[in-house]
């Protein structure tokens, strides 16, 4: 499984459906709404972080 961490970028999703069509079973969080140790239960094989955000203030776990 991908993680992807979508730092509020319209981009985010873009790679998404790039992914998606590699075959690549995805899941996407905010940067804000998923913590190290639920990214760590999910256990996933990869992670992307996503373009953005605006500034580090705004980058959540990224």
């Amino acid at each position: 499984m991908l993680l992807m961490i979508d730092n509020y970028d319209s981009f985010t999703y873009n790679l998404v459906q790039y992914f998606g069509e590699l075959g690549e079973d995805i899941q996407v969080f905010r940067n804000d709404r998923i913590t190290i140790e639920e990214i760590e239960k999910l256990n996933p094989e990869r992670i992307v972080i996503s373009p953005g955000p605006c500034t580090p203030r705004e980058a959540g776990i990224s």
